[in-house]
């Protein structure tokens, strides 16, 4: 271990082989370049999957979407999909992670919700066995779909909760669909007893981040919005939210718009239960050691917080109380 500035600095050699956990990972963002090529039919350009450096919102970085989705159009591509995702996770040492994704981007007449989800099951199973690493599976509702839609899926994935599946989210576009549209949709997710994370505060409106934690989310997603809010931050610090923070992916869509202001130290400090993922691997051109590298050098953190940050995603992941055990003595 370096000593920098008096605290302990860690290399990026180190950081890639201390033990992860991953909660806010989005399986078609994170698709690999040999799994697509495979699945398609023909190579991949990284232009075509790879957010872009003058990327200047969140509506343009989900336009990076559109040709991992083609790849998660039938079971069998489902199924290598999951054994893909945790190949790679396992490549830099993550030994728990919580993939999440839409099941209706993938349902077809020939294919229903049930399907869906347990083909990714397998895949992901099959992955565990041979690479290692623990997995739960969280169903996102989307922005644009109907209420109804929405809530029929979250109905079926229930069916899965404790056998593969841990927990709901809300997703896409935030800005064009606030929160307050999904208080009654959470609510009833709350009364079938299944616990969610919630999309909020990535597009820098804290109401959405307020109405989450009101509606009963465990966690929150980005969380940006709620910087320099004192209040809403205590509220979420005596509440204990998790906050799933994605530092490359909010650089990308103008969460945040400079470095230097990422807001990590001030959650940090605030004693917020904030933690550090990747959002997209392949869309944002990163990994897990990347995002911890970064907050390492632009907030600050040093040897200690960066073990406190896989100490906070163990404490808010939805896994079991056996789950957590075993990962607290990999952590120790």
């Amino acid at each position: 271990m370096q000593k920098r500035k008096g605290l302990a600095y860690v290399t990026t050699e180190q950081l890639k082989n201390l033990p992860k956990i991953e909660l806010h990972c989005h399986l078609d963002g994170s698709l690999s370049m040999e799994f697509m090529k495979q699945k398609l039919g023909r190579s991949v350009s990284y232009q075509e999957i790879q957010v872009s450096k003058d990327c200047d919102s969140l509506a343009e970085y989900l336009e990076k979407f559109d040709l991992p989705g083609q790849c998660l159009k039938d079971a069998d591509g489902l199924r290598k999909a999951g054994y893909d995702f945790l190949r790679s996770a396992s490549c830099e040492n993550v030994i728990y992670t919580e993939v999440r994704f839409a099941p209706l981007l993938s349902v077809s007449s020939g294919m229903g919700t049930e399907q869906v989800i347990a083909s990714l099951l397998e895949g992901l199973e099959k992955g565990r066995q041979d690479f290692g690493v623990e997995y739960n599976v969280i169903t996102c509702a989307m922005r644009h779909h109907s209420p109804e839609e929405n809530l029929a899926m979250l109905q079926a994935s229930q069916e899965f909760l404790g056998a593969g599946v841990c927990a709901a989210d809300l997703a896409g576009a935030e800005a064009s669909y606030p929160m307050s549209g999904f208080l009654e949709l959470f609510e009833k997710v709350r009364q079938m007893g299944m616990p969610f994370t919630i999309h909020a505060g990535e597009c820098g409106n804290a109401k959405n981040i307020a109405d989450a934690v009101e509606a009963g989310a465990s966690r929150i997603g980005h969380g940006i919005a709620m910087t320099g809010k004192p209040k809403l931050q205590q509220i979420c610090k005596d509440r204990h939210i998790g906050v799933e923070m994605c530092p490359v992916s909010n650089l990308q869509t103008k969460a945040v718009k400079h470095v230097e202001d990422y807001p990590l130290r001030e959650f940090l400090d605030a004693g917020l239960l904030a933690s550090i993922h990747t959002d997209n691997r392949t869309v944002s051109g990163t990994s897990l050691t990347k995002e911890l590298g970064f907050v390492q050098e632009v907030c600050k953190i040093h040897e200690e917080e960066i073990r406190l940050l896989q100490r906070n995603a163990v404490e808010t992941a939805f896994a079991d109380d056996v789950v957590k055990e075993r990962l607290w003595k990999r952590l120790a």
